[in-house]
């Protein structure tokens, strides 16, 4: 196992499948998520109501950094799939 590992230079298309559904699992979490506190917070009042809205607030902030997180993935595919295309090959020298 260790010798799979060593050669290894980057992400590859098959580590794509797992990825995308890590990204849309917790897209739907965060959605669900931020609905069910968005309904708790209107029903309490107080130090309560400013703990949900801060935890609401904190989720919204994680979920605008998904679309930078699935641009690097998709960047780490693209170059696993280069380096390893080329990673057989000698340059002639």
């Amino acid at each position: 196992m260790k010798s799979l590992m060593k050669d290894k230079k980057g992400l590859t298309l098959g580590d794509m499948y797992p990825a995308v559904l890590t990204i849309v699992l917790v897209g739907i979490v965060l959605g669900v998520g931020l609905y069910v506190l968005a309904q708790f917070s209107s029903q309490i009042s107080g130090t309560a109501n400013t703990a949900v809205n801060t935890t609401i607030t904190g989720l919204a902030t994680f979920a605008d950094w998904i679309a930078i997180i699935v641009v690097v993935i998709a960047a780490a595919i693209v170059l696993g799939v280069v380096l390893s295309s080329f990673g057989g090959r000698n340059a002639g020298i």
